[in-house]
């Protein structure tokens, strides 16, 4: 008998297209298929019969509840379960599951971040099925992803607005390509890939430093030897503990319809990465949430800790989440697709200047998006892009963009793509292109990879600003295109748009090293915005200009954004804050006395000899003196943790936390990584990075 291949589990628990297809009447799965379409809502008896197949399927797997699967303002996801089981008319228990409870539910909505949207005692907010997305089972419970709104509407989830973000990008891109005669199109998705970094280590030695727990970062520790200086663990072979987690992963993944299809050593020791295949935005982000769910439940299974933080460790590579964006039609046409050809496919030059105006109008809004406190300890490093926007096209491209900028006709130009000799290999390819790792937003042959957005972060918002910021260029471009009649018409003036973009936002491309000194001089003189941290750039929300673009495109108001800056600033509090208390009570709590139990035991060797020693002496001196060190940072932070209550203006707190309490956090973590390097192991009382990043081998 054949062993059952991994392969064959392929999309068992999803409830996707297929399943519906197959368990539903033809004019039910039809009636669903234009509702996806928005050509048509869903009415009762479809819902009704939508539910009724959609229970039978998932009790089948085994399942006794359901859950509107839903992502708050929280940035993870949220769920409460409701079992099938109902009481019949005679008493006795019979499952049960309507149409509405499929489409809508109710949470309490004062319980999750509004930013001042809802009041507490304004409690009611609904979920709303998103029949875009399709249902899944974890464990025992059917997982429909559903969007959350409050009792008045307000958007109070991280789907809606991804939803309309995606709608305004693919109503005005298809505006365009019909207006080059391709009338067939009726909707272009964005597509998104998400490559996730991550770090695993051992769950005991996890348990044993109270930061990783709390704040998911190390708030001190000396470098090990054991770095990434030496690249031995990049795209090395993966430890056979870990290798056995990624095949679990994996197949849980394939098991949702997942498309889990990369995986490897990163750079830092104990970091690795997990990609799968593109899918739609909408798709994309929920898939994201589902994997980073995945790997911290069956790293624990393994014997792990999964970090997501952006930063666990200081002195080694930082995690991100690369964000893979392009747009595809529905008849499959990817419209940054360059061809054979580029300089003659005027439709994807079109389509890069509007990217390329996009960027350079909102840095600030995309430095927010792809952020979070945590990122701040990454960005700018050898290991992730600096904070400043750019955009890197690759040689030959820029080429091109630079001619048509300055009215050349003759846009075709040589490029060296001689293939490589190599051994017996016939023909080895060559790129037009070298890829530039240190650009943040960077052209990889048919898509934009925006390389900062952080590892811990949901998608979600990354995602609503990229699909927010081009559909509003696109909008302009769309109506200038509209009076036209002929294609050549629409031609010339495209050529005619994207010398007038290149001519005023060529500031925005670089294609240089971005981690360079020398880069971020030339990026001041250009006028790119540097912001440094976070919290700077939370504002850029409620920016009177990108208010008036999110309500242009119907994504989001000033009310709306005006709460999600309070939950952000909100956020950073909460963040530092939980940072400092562990810092200082580690401080108090553990290093302190082990500080001392070092001197103690050289003052007992020194008086057991009875007579001066000079290397007891000097020991005992340096000791005493990191002793009054840290008894010096540890009062500072203390003092100004505790003065961060005379703040009431949220904002103003939480400037205070990042640019005060944090450098105080990391003063008093020199002297910490100093006592760490002093002290023998034997006193030594939490687990060092040494001990960490060999954990998983």
């Amino acid at each position: 008998m054949t062993a059952k291949h991994p392969f064959d589990d392929f999309g068992i628990n999803l409830f996707d297209e297929h399943v519906m297809k197959e368990r539903l009447p033809h004019p039910v799965y039809t009636k669903w298929e234009t509702a996806t379409r928005k050509e048509d809502a869903l009415d009762r008896p479809t819902a009704d019969a939508i539910a009724h197949a959609m229970k039978t399927w998932a009790m089948e797997k085994g399942a006794t509840h359901f859950t509107h699967w839903f992502q708050p303002m929280t940035g993870s996801t949220a769920e409460k379960h409701d079992s099938f089981v109902e009481p019949g008319e005679y008493g006795q228990p019979i499952s049960r599951f309507s149409g509405k409870s499929l489409i809508k539910g109710e949470g309490d909505a004062s319980s999750f971040p509004s930013g001042g949207l809802r009041a507490t005692f304004e409690a009611r907010g609904y979920t709303y099925w998103d029949c875009t997305s399709p249902a899944f089972i974890r464990d025992n419970v059917l997982c429909i992803p559903t969007i959350f709104v409050s009792y008045n509407g307000e958007t109070l989830d991280k789907k809606a607005p991804l939803l309309k973000s995606i709608e305004a990008v693919s109503k005005q891109a298809t505006r365009i390509v019909n207006a080059f005669k391709d009338k067939d199109v009726k909707r272009v998705m964005p597509m998104v890939g998400l490559e996730q970094e991550y770090f695993l280590i051992d769950k005991e030695l996890y348990r044993n430093r109270m930061d990783l727990m709390h704040a998911g970062r190390t708030l001190f520790g000396a470098m090990s030897p054991k770095g990434e200086g030496i690249s031995k663990h990049y795209f090395g072979a993966i430890p056979t503990k870990v290798d056995a987690f990624m095949q679990e992963v994996d197949q849980e993944l394939w098991k949702l319809g997942i498309y889990a299809k990369t995986e490897h050593n990163e750079a830092a020791p104990c970091q690795f990465e997990i990609a799968p295949l593109y899918a739609d935005a909408n798709i994309a982000v929920d898939q994201n949430q589902i994997i980073m769910d995945m790997l911290k439940r069956i790293a624990d299974k393994h014997g792990f800790a999964c970090l997501l933080n952006e930063k666990p460790f200081d002195h080694v590579n930082g995690s991100g989440k690369h964000n893979n964006w392009s747009l595809v039609c529905d008849d499959g046409q990817n419209l940054l697709e360059p061809g054979d050809r580029p300089h003659e496919n005027i439709r994807f030059l079109l389509f890069v200047c509007a990217v390329i105006q996009a960027v350079d109008t909102y840095p600030e809004l995309l430095r927010m998006a792809s952020s979070c406190y945590g990122n701040d300890y990454r960005l700018g490093a050898d290991e992730a892009p600096p904070a400043i926007i750019s955009i890197c096209m690759g040689s030959y491209l820029e080429e091109i963009l630079k001619r048509l900028e300055k009215g050349d006709d003759q846009l075709d130009i040589e490029v060296n793509t001689t293939p490589f000799e190599i051994g017996n290999l016939a023909y080895v390819p060559k790129d037009t292109s070298d890829r530039n790792r240190t650009s943040p937003f960077a052209f990889t042959g048919n898509k934009f990879e925006f390389r900062m957005v952080g590892s811990s972060r949901s998608a979600a918002t990354t995602n609503i600003v990229l699909n927010t910021i081009v559909a509003d260029v696109l909008c302009k471009i769309a109506d200038e295109l509209a009076p036209l009649k002929y294609i050549e018409d629409i031609r010339n003036h495209s050529l005619a748009i994207c010398k007038r973009i290149l001519r005023k936002h060529n500031r925005i491309l670089f294609s240089k090293d971005g981690y360079s000194e020398e880069w971020i001089q030339e990026a001041q003189e250009r006028g790119l915005p540097n912001i440094s941290t976070y919290v700077h750039s939370i504002d850029a929300l409620i920016d009177e200009k990108a208010v008036a673009m999110f309500e242009r495109n119907n994504v989001y108001n000033f009310n709306e954004l005006t709460a999600r800056t309070n939950i952000l600033y909100d956020e950073v509090i909460k963040d530092i804050k939980i940072e400092a208390m562990v810092l200082l009570d580690l401080s108090k709590k553990v290093l302190l006395p082990a500080l001392i139990k070092e001197i103690k035991f050289y003052s007992d060797g020194l008086n057991s000899l009875g007579k001066a020693n000079a290397f007891y002496e000097r020991k005992i001196d340096r000791l005493t003196s990191l002793l009054d060190q840290f008894d010096v940072q540890y009062h500072k932070l203390k003092d100004a943790f505790f003065n961060r209550k005379t703040y009431d203006d949220i904002k103003e707190k939480a400037f205070f936390m990042n640019d005060h309490v944090v450098k105080l956090m990391q003063e008093l973590r020199i002297v910490i990584d100093a006592i760490e390097e002093s002290i023998s192991a034997e006193n030594y009382p939490v687990p060092t990075y040494e001990q960490l990043f060999t954990s998983v081998n």
